[in-house]
């Protein structure tokens, strides 16, 4: 007697408890086979597609596999629009490790058709269109954001990531003032400043506030603890200082960081563009530089392969692309 697919997923269930992620794979997609509006199934087929964690660490996957996972999450949404881990993990998938900023955009608007009060999608998308330069739409999503349509949780972590928020787009449109990095343009001044920085890599944070910051902090703690040090509540209010210095001097720094490796960040973007696009526009004296090797370091093993394969198609992007925003960002809020 045939099994029904609730037994079949059951079954993919006990086979996932026992490690046979494969085995919990193809009983999941015999689910589906069966039952094609089975939501679990679909959620199973994403997360067994994914590495496990092995020894407390989550591998990162290939290429196939995030495309497969993309794939199922997409049926998941399609079932059941209010599945919100499915757009979390289609949002991540999107971003992190096929590098498709734009369809990640209109992945979010999608979300916030079904959830139009929901805080997240805005600061997705919010954190995509920095990455790119649109500064303008970030202002007006902004405003979107602190509007009474929006429902946003009173929690800490929360309240930290929206202003967290709120100080990128600041920071972005300060750097970048009188001077938006747009690689499609292969006669940006930025292009030239990139070639000729390529032989160096950027400088790192750990460097920046070990060589910048944690000097001065001590040069003003020494200066307070010589000043106050002589009781034990002048050395309270010293530590209580000496910290207090060390996040603002670090939170002032990070704008000189910013702009000391502003030609890692551009080359950054140029990636973003390719992976968005699909098409190459960082010329060849600059890939496979100091720089580029760098940069691409940070990337998801998924997004390397990507990066090859448009890398190996030698198409070239338009200098006259933009990216699609899939909202219209004059309507009123």
């Amino acid at each position: 007697m045939a099994k029904s697919p609730e037994i079949l997923w059951l079954d993919a269930l006990e086979a996932e408890q026992e490690g046979d992620r494969e085995a919990a794979l193809e009983l999941a997609k015999r689910v589906v086979d069966l039952d094609e509006s089975h939501v679990d199934a679909w959620m199973g087929i994403a997360f067994f597609t994914l590495p496990a964690k092995s020894k407390g660490r989550q591998k990162l996957p290939s290429l196939s596999e995030a495309a497969t996972a993309l794939s199922a999450v997409k049926r998941v949404v399609g079932i059941n629009p209010e599945h919100n881990r499915a757009w979390d993990l289609g949002g991540e998938l999107l971003v992190d490790h096929l590098g498709m900023l734009e369809h990640a955009l209109e992945w979010w608007e999608e979300r916030r058709k079904i959830s139009p009060s929901e805080v997240k999608p805005i600061i997705e998308q919010l954190a995509i269109l920095i990455r790119l330069g649109y500064y303008e739409e970030c202002a007006d999503l902004l405003e979107e954001l602190y509007s009474d349509e929006i429902e946003i949780p009173e929690t800490n972590r929360m309240i930290y990531k929206i202003e967290n928020v709120r100080r990128m787009v600041e920071r972005a449109t300060r750097s970048e003032e009188n001077d938006i990095f747009s690689p499609q343009n292969p006669k940006g001044e930025r292009w030239e400043i990139i070639h000729n920085m390529r032989k160096r890599k950027p400088i790192s944070q750990t460097f920046f506030l070990l060589t910048f910051v944690a000097p001065i902090v001590f040069l003003l703690g020494s200066i307070s603890m010589a000043f106050l040090g002589n009781t034990i509540i002048g050395q309270i209010v010293v530590f209580i200082l000496i910290i207090v210095l060390y996040f603002s001097i670090n939170r002032l720094a990070m704008g000189m960081l910013h702009k000391l490796n502003r030609h890692a960040l551009d080359l950054d973007r140029a990636l973003d563009v390719e992976t968005t696009t699909g098409k190459i526009c960082i010329p060849e004296d600059v890939r496979g530089s100091k720089l580029y090797n760098s940069v691409i370091a940070t990337r998801t093993p998924a997004l390397k392969e990507r990066i090859a394969i448009i890398h190996d198609s030698n198409e070239k992007i338009s200098t006259k692309w933009e990216l699609e925003i899939p909202f219209d960002i004059s309507a009123p809020f």
